[in-house]
């Protein structure tokens, strides 16, 4: 099919590559604001113990790490069953099926954020609880966006199309952040807490009304077909594959040990999903203690929404360069960049506060911008799993969901080592609000021959020593991903001959 069937319903493929970006305004709005206050919001209001927490975030770890296989599972073994044993699936209907998902996964996605802001058990409790119903609905949610992804588009411009979509009205999303800063005031939550309400209705509505719109444009179109048609579109016809024998769990988990692309790009991941939420989680810390006594709060609210949507605005340009130059080659320069300029900020040191400004945005620009393109290289992995181990569908959601099984880990170690780091580096106890009686970080700084106080020090050097180290680790790791060039481009015809016929259909819609 390629670019022809994109061509080919020029007016129908704009509408519903819009409604499939504007899920993720919904998802974003709310998001953004959960991983900028919820560790603000039990450790400072709430008071909740240093024990708790740690229980909590060890609880979170191991659910939030095996809902995303766990859910992939259930939403995909049928397309790892044959047709003999009663699975007929076709790929409309699993466009049908993950859109069906999303209506009902998003608006209560919508309302597991909202149990955050209100004390309405001890706070151990009520953390481990929170966290974990908020991120079972947005694993499902997530899933099966992302897995649309895979199964509405196979060459790399039409899945760019739908990413830029996406980058759009995720920066749109971001803007809830700016708006976030003016309500926020942990000695009173009482206006955070109707703009977080407003947030969710809105979010609601959106998951609800978008869901059913692209659901009945996608019925429309597919029933306007021949019953032969349809029959044709049937995953059982795929040239190469295996009717007569359905994969088990321990097939598939054998399978995917074996598939090397795989499990370099988790281990890569794995660094970068710690880097992203180490940012978010302690953002705020570094505003504060680095920034807060040269700058206005306006002006850290205003460099707090940048580094909110910039990544997003700035994807759009990411994507035009992974035309030209492939997904591989762009994210291997983020790296690059990465590296050199946390390098640039140690030389320059604590006191240019200007460079601090633009260092700390920056940061979290491209690093969430390289988190921005990994659903590129996850689908690429998804054409690559069909075509090695002769699947009769494509299962998206399930290797999204392996993925996030070994890489969501870091989003618990983030503040889990971030809080050990800075109690090392600057004895200062978060949990114990009070200084501890030795700190390793005591010394003056070297860069600029003055004194520097520990915590502003230890936050300095957490600031671009955690850079550094996931960079250098990351393109060591990503040098051994070879998935890319030529031998992508021959997976991706590999896939798309193996189902020459069937997916025109679904993708001209």
């Amino acid at each position: 099919m390629g670019r022809t069937a994109w061509g080919f319903w020029p007016g129908v493929i704009v509408s519903t590559a819009f409604l499939y970006g504007s899920l993720a305004l919904f998802t974003s709005i709310l998001h953004n604001v959960f991983l900028l206050y919820y560790v603000e919001t039990f450790v400072s209001v709430y008071k909740i113990d240093k024990i708790s927490f740690w229980v909590g975030e060890t609880v979170f770890l191991l659910w939030n790490s095996f809902n995303d296989p766990l859910f992939g599972w259930l939403s995909d073994r049928s397309l790892l069953s044959s047709p003999q044993s009663g699975s007929h699936v076709t790929p409309p209907e699993v466009v049908l099926k993950r859109l069906k998902a999303l209506s009902i996964s998003g608006p209560l996605f919508a309302l597991s954020f909202l149990a955050f802001w209100v004390a309405w058990a001890r706070p151990g409790l009520q953390f481990l609880l929170c966290l974990c119903l908020y991120d079972g609905f947005l694993t499902m949610v997530d899933l099966h966006h992302s897995a649309l992804l895979a199964d509405l588009a196979v060459f790399a411009a039409d899945r760019t199309r739908l990413n830029i979509h996406c980058s759009v009205f995720s920066a749109l999303g971001s803007f809830s952040v700016f708006l976030s800063y003016l309500f926020w005031d942990k000695e009173d939550l009482y206006s955070f807490r109707l703009f977080c309400v407003s947030l969710a209705l809105f979010s609601i509505i959106g998951f609800f009304v978008v869901s059913r719109l692209l659901k009945t444009r996608f019925q429309k179109e597919v029933r306007s077909k021949e019953n032969e048609a349809l029959k044709e579109l049937s995953v059982g016809h795929a040239p190469h594959t295996h009717p007569d024998k359905p994969v088990t769990v321990g097939q598939y988990l054998k399978q995917l040990s074996k598939h090397k692309n795989f499990m370099w790009f988790v281990s890569m991941n794995l660094i970068q999903v710690f880097h992203c939420h180490f940012n978010n989680n302690f953002f705020p810390l570094f505003l504060e203690h680095l920034l807060s006594d040269n700058i206005s709060a306006s002006a850290g609210s205003i460099l707090l929404g940048i580094s909110y949507i910039a990544p997003h605005l700035n994807n759009l340009y990411f994507l035009t360069l992974c035309q030209r130059h492939g997904v591989y080659q762009v994210i291997r320069w983020l790296f690059m960049l990465k590296l050199g300029l946390s390098v640039a900020m140690l030389l320059a040191g604590v006191d240019h506060v200007f460079l601090l400004c633009i260092f700390i945005a920056s940061n979290r620009v491209f690093t969430e911008g390289t988190c921005k393109l990994l659903k590129l290289v996850i689908s690429d992995l998804v054409d690559e799993d069909y075509v090695v181990n002769r699947r009769q569908q494509a299962t998206s959601a399930l290797l999204f969901g392996m993925v996030a099984l070994l890489t969501k880990p870091g989003q618990t170690f983030a503040p889990l080592i971030g809080t050990w780091l800075l109690c090392v580096y600057t004895g200062f106890d978060v949990f114990e609000r009070e200084p501890a009686k030795a700190s390793v970080m005591t010394l003056p700084d070297a860069a600029s021959g003055a004194e520097t106080p520990p915590l502003r020090l230890g936050c300095f050097y957490m600031l671009v020593f955690v850079p550094i180290t996931c960079a250098l680790l990351q393109l060591v790791v990503w040098s051994r991903f070879t998935l890319h060039g030529r031998k992508l481009q021959g997976i991706k015809n590999q896939r798309q001959g193996s189902q020459h016929g069937q997916l025109i259909d679904v993708k001209a819609i």
